[in-house]
This record gives structure tokens, sequence and C-alpha cells, in this order.
């Protein structure tokens, strides 16, 4: 059938998810005259933004975290605020006169059929036909919490730092945080100035810290820079640059890493940003300790056999993508639940189905968002 008599051009694309990249990549459909609804499930876009601990700012500067034909307005600061990336994502969508619907979830997608685009059926018993779809559901979508041995039986607190908001209802009490990747770090720093009486990170894997920036140059630059070097070079250079950038905090519980820097980012680990973990660890503030091992009643088992009872455990441990609901049975997701295909392309027998957002470049997310949209909104404008 020739392309200008296609009936499924005549159908709008369907985004699903009204955070950064979902909002991209509509905006650039759009600016290629392609009908795109976007379809959030909660009652606002940038859902996660909004449910983000409050001191959170963004770790890539301002100027290279706008999307697709807006800036991110000056007065917001080189390091944009989590309250302020909001209310960008809300100028973004009136700007751009986007078709958002709130309140819709949808719960699975497949091939319509006539194999003609694809059918969405979401809440309310909504059938949505669409000529393409682009899966933007975020990276941080559900929180994972380990299976560890007694978590059941446990009975202290134990929260996902998913629900960390502020320090304040851990005023005087003794905290311990899971999870050494950027949020637990910022965590803990934030439940030290806080008021928190004892702050304990358990470590299981040692992170690369960098400096956010150093004389003026942004950590964020240098992860573009390098993406794409040989990651043995890139390893060797960022060790030596650590030795000089950062104290050895190997005496407070928190030794250099015997991996290297790209070799790990490219295994989905990206380095922490030190936004006052180094100083904090430094004076003793916040206390490294083991990885958790399991639990026992009102104690936490550490892996170096140390049974510690804090006040409260805040599981910094990362989320899943939960895709498999979705497109489960498209055969398209690997063994840990992540698209085999990302961006522009597509995997063979699902034409028109994207995936944006389910990557953690160390180049920064919303650049890297920013060029998938335009990129997708090529091939969907074909």
């Amino acid at each position: 059938m020739a392309a200008d008599t296609d009936p499924s051009n005549d159908l709008p694309v369907y985004v699903i998810g009204g955070g950064p990249g979902g909002l991209a990549v509509a905006a650039a459909l759009r600016e290629r005259g392609v009908r795109t609804v976007v379809l959030e499930k909660s009652e606002a876009l940038g859902a996660s933004w909004r449910r983000h601990y409050h001191r959170l700012r963004l770790h890539t500067t301002r100027r290279k975290s706008g999307l697709p034909g807006l800036r991110i307005p000056r007065s917001y600061g080189r390091w944009v605020a989590r309250a302020d990336v909001v209310r960008y994502l809300e100028t973004y969508a009136e700007h751009h006169g986007l078709e958002v619907v709130t309140g819709v979830e949808v719960m699975r997608v497949e091939r319509a059929p006539g194999g003609v685009g694809w059918l969405l059926h979401a809440t309310g018993g909504r059938q949505l036909t669409g000529r393409g779809v682009v899966v933007a559901t975020g990276y941080n979508h559900t929180p994972r919490l380990p299976d560890w041995p007694g978590r059941e039986a446990y009975e202290g607190e134990l929260v996902h730092a998913g629900e960390y908001r502020d320090a304040q209802p851990y005023a005087g009490k003794d905290v311990l945080v899971v999870g050494v990747g950027n949020t637990g770090a910022e965590i803990a720093v934030d439940l030290v100035e806080g008021g928190a009486a004892r702050v304990r990170l358990a470590v299981r894997t040692v992170p690369h810290i960098v400096r956010r920036s150093t004389l003026g140059w942004p950590a964020q630059s240098s992860g573009i820079l390098i993406r794409r070097l040989p990651a043995p070079l890139v390893d060797r250079l960022a060790a030596l640059q650590a030795r000089v950038a950062l104290p050895d905090l190997t005496s407070k519980g928190l030794p250099r890493p015997d991996t290297g820097l790209l070799s790990r980012a490219r295994e989905g680990a990206i380095p922490v940003q030190d936004v006052g973990l180094v100083a904090a660890v430094r004076k003793g503030r916040v206390e490294p300790v083991a990885a958790v091992e399991s639990f026992e009643e009102d104690k936490v088992v550490l892996a170096d056999g140390t049974r510690i009872a804090p006040d409260v455990v805040i599981a910094a441990t990362g989320y899943r993508r939960a895709l498999e609901g979705l497109v489960g049975d498209l055969d398209l997701l690997d063994a840990r639940g992540r698209p085999r295909v990302h961006g522009a392309r597509t995997a063979p027998g699902a034409p028109g189905l994207h995936f944006t957002g389910f990557t953690n470049p160390i180049s920064g997310m919303l650049r890297e968002l920013s060029l998938d949209a335009r990129r997708i909104a090529k091939a969907l404008s074909r």
C-alpha cells in the first residue's frame, strides 16, 4: 500500500509517560507535524520529579539539560533544583502545545488487528490504536527492595529512598542508609545537615566519586568527552585524576575503587557526584560500613558480621523498569528487564515501537533524552 494511502497515517503516535523523555519526543514529533498524545498515569506530568527528595538538584548543567525547543531559564541557576525542573516541564508542555492526558495508565501494548499500528489497553477499558508508540515510563519506575533474609520479620523501620523527602522526620535518630549511588550519598548528607544523631552508609561496591565541577568545568562535560574513548585509557586517567582531586578515605571506610570508572559506567554504574559526601565522611559525620547481609528481628546484620540496631533503615537500592506487564509478551526485553533496543532503533517485528530513557548515561540523562527525541521523531515521521 502506498505511504500516502496507509490508513495508519491518520492515527496518532502515543507516548506513554509524561516525564522529560516523553515530553521531548512529543515536542519533536509535533514539530514534524505528527499528532502525538502523551498518556500519563499520574494526575500531573513530571510525576517522578514531584516525588524526589527536596534537596535534589540536577547533576548536569542547565545549558546541557534543556529539552528540544526550549531552554531552561537562566534564573534557575547552573544546577537546577527539583522544584524548578517540575516548573520547567509544565512550561515546556504549554510552550509546545502538547496534548497530554493525565490519569490514564497503559497496561499492555500489542500489535493492532491486521498488523497496522499498535493497540494500547488502558484504564477505564480504553483501547487506543496508534500508528506508533514511544515507551517513556522512566528509568526510576518501581522501587526495588532486595529480598534480604529476615526482612519480612524485621521489627525496625525500613523504607525505600523513594519515600524520603527531607531530614526533618529523622532529626535526632540513628539512621542507616543502604546504597552509595548518587541518591544514597545525597540522602546521607541531607540527614547529617538535618540533625540526624548518627548516619551510617552501607557500601557493597565502592563507588567512583567525582567533583561536580572543577575550576568551573562540570563533570558532565568530561562524561561527554570520554564516553566513546577506550575504557582502559579513561580508567587510568580517571584513577590519576581522583588521586589528585580527592582525599584518600580508606581509613574512614571508603577506599578507592579497584575497578575503572568508564568500565563501570558502561555497566550502568555512573560515578557519584560529590555534593558533600567526601567532607562528611572525612569529618566522621557519615560512617561507611559493610553491606547489609540480612535482618534479625530488631538488628541489621552486615557483611562483616557486625550487628547494628539503627532507628531507621533507608534503602537507596534503586528501581526496576517494570516493563514486563506492558510489553513482556513481545519479546523485547533482556534478562534484566531492559529494552533490547533504544531510541530510533526498533526491534524486528515491532516497527514503530520505540523506547527512551532506559539507560543511565555518563553524559547526562536529559541531554541523551533530547538527542533520542529528535532521532525517534525522525524515524516515526518517515
